[in-house]
């Protein structure tokens, strides 16, 4: 908005200069001409004409450098607004108000699994650097525990089934390796649960995990002041 009127000024000012140069030309030739002019009488009229040339000059300098600063500033503006919705956007995507996808491993869990053994999977999966994780259609955030009795297990409501998978997204040799280890969580899993079989898929083609349906508004905490 301010570069328009910058812009509008500077024309203005030009016309003025264009304007007095003409009308000064024409009352001295209906008084006569240059020619019924001293020499001092032309010396001063020169020196007259270059100062108030060098008056308005100097104005449009100073219209032409608030332009640039104008549209410096501006630019600078859009960098930081641009640079501030990329920071929301990752933050949001972190805890998961956004949708995500990317590369990672597909963990598919059959039979009567408990749920604290979900939820210990779901926990060295984040210790082996998954940046999200969703465990069918539900998005897991803090807060989300799987809970009920293995074979109708729940998480926010929502049953999970007798066949449980869990999409991460991460490293797929990375999350697949720390899962996998020898005395790792599914090897202890497959001591404690026998029947319960656990298997790890890399997936290198993007997985898409949704966003969460929960309100992660803070309940209690107040900001500090």
């Amino acid at each position: 908005m301010k570069a328009p009127r910058a812009r509008a000024a500077m024309t203005v000012v030009a016309f003025i200069m264009g304007l007095l140069l003409v009308l000064q030309l024409r009352a001295q030739g209906s008084a006569g001409g240059l020619g019924q002019l001293s020499t001092q009488d032309l010396t001063t009229l020169i020196a007259s004409l270059n100062l108030g040339n060098g008056q308005l000059r100097d104005e449009v300098a100073q219209l032409e450098a608030q332009l640039r600063d104008m549209s410096d500033a501006t630019a600078s503006g859009r960098t930081n607004v641009g640079q501030l919705e990329a920071d929301l956007l990752r933050l949001r995507r972190w805890s998961g108000l956004e949708p995500v996808q990317g590369r990672g491993v597909v963990v598919v869990i059959d039979g009567p699994i408990t749920a604290d053994a979900v939820n210990d999977l779901v926990d060295e999966l984040r210790l082996a650097g998954a940046e999200a994780i969703a465990i069918g259609d539900v998005r897991v955030v803090p807060g989300s525990v799987v809970g009920g009795e293995p074979g109708a297990l729940v998480l926010v409501g929502a049953p999970l089934g007798p066949e449980i998978r869990i999409e991460a997204i991460g490293s797929p040799s990375a999350l697949q390796a720390v899962l996998s280890r020898a005395g790792g969580i599914i090897g202890r899993i497959a001591v404690a649960q026998p029947d319960v079989v656990i298997e790890v898929m890399p997936r290198e083609t993007p997985l898409v995990l949704p966003a969460t349906t929960r309100d992660l508004r803070p309940q209690d905490a107040k900001p500090r002041i």
